[in-house]
């Protein structure tokens, strides 16, 4: 999000808006049956129907945690839901950003809390390494010695926890899809199995496979997370103290 953006919470109601440049940019009707005819431009200012909509409630100005945006869907598809941070300096809110459909408007909501990304499954990418082997290896090694290769990587690759990997730089399209590098335990273990199956020529092709690929998306390890969401509860007495005010509120009508 740009820094020129501003995350405005209304503490009254809890409803949230973002303001942009582009708040005050007309809106267009284009008239179909006389594509001749000039467009007419209608004057709105979001802003300002927020403010007026929030008349005598108290606002406070959020600020945006930088690198706390996460995606359920990739970051092009244009209907989906995401969240990210905000504080207002003494409390951290995460801020769920939505919409239905396309056609619809960007929503968020304020939710009191975290949220924490969980390893859900992490694997190797067997179609891919099996392509790459076929392409790089067919006259050296059989179909099931390419099984076996897979069989024996995928071995390796349940026995690994994620959080001792190390995260490739590169971004994923899919946000909640992060790539990680096999540690070098976990190789000489791959290469140890690979000695007692391959023998000669096979081992040597299969050896240099797994040092020319260890690094790049081939053999790259897969994770997959999830987003968890942490709410806080509103403590009771403020709830209580709210209704009182409300009930006292209410008498004076």
């Amino acid at each position: 999000m740009s820094s020129v953006n501003q995350l405005i919470h209304c503490i009254n109601c809890h409803e949230i808006y973002l303001r942009t440049p582009f708040d005050q940019t007309p809106e267009y009707e284009w008239e179909p049956l006389n594509s001749l005819r000039e467009s007419q431009g209608i004057e709105k200012d979001d802003f300002q129907d927020f403010l007026r909509n929030h008349r005598g409630h108290q606002l406070e100005n959020l600020k945006i945690i930088e690198d706390s945006f996460v995606s359920e869907k990739p970051y092009s598809e244009p209907v989906k839901v995401s969240y990210f941070k905000a504080t207002n300096g003494r409390e951290n809110f995460v801020v769920k950003r939505f919409r239905e459909k396309i056609d619809q408007p960007i929503k968020y909501q304020l939710i009191r809390g975290d949220y924490s990304l969980k390893c859900i499954d992490l694997q190797i990418q067997s179609e891919t390494i099996r392509k790459q082997l076929e392409r790089e290896m067919k006259p050296f090694l059989t179909k099931t010695q390419i099984d076996t290769f897979l069989q024996f990587y995928h071995h390796v690759g349940q026995k690994l926890d994620v959080n001792s990997l190390e995260r490739v730089p590169e971004e994923s399209p899919t946000p909640l899809e992060i790539y990680y590098k096999m540690d070098d335990f976990s190789l000489m273990y791959l290469l140890r199995n690979c000695r007692n199956f391959f023998k000669g020529k096979a081992y040597a092709e299969i050896e240099g496979f797994i040092h020319r690929h260890k690094d790049d998306g081939v053999l790259l390890l897969k994770a997959t997370y999830r987003i968890e969401i942490l709410e806080r509860r509103v403590p009771k007495r403020t709830e209580v103290a709210a209704v009182s005010l409300m009930k006292k509120a209410s008498e004076k009508v």
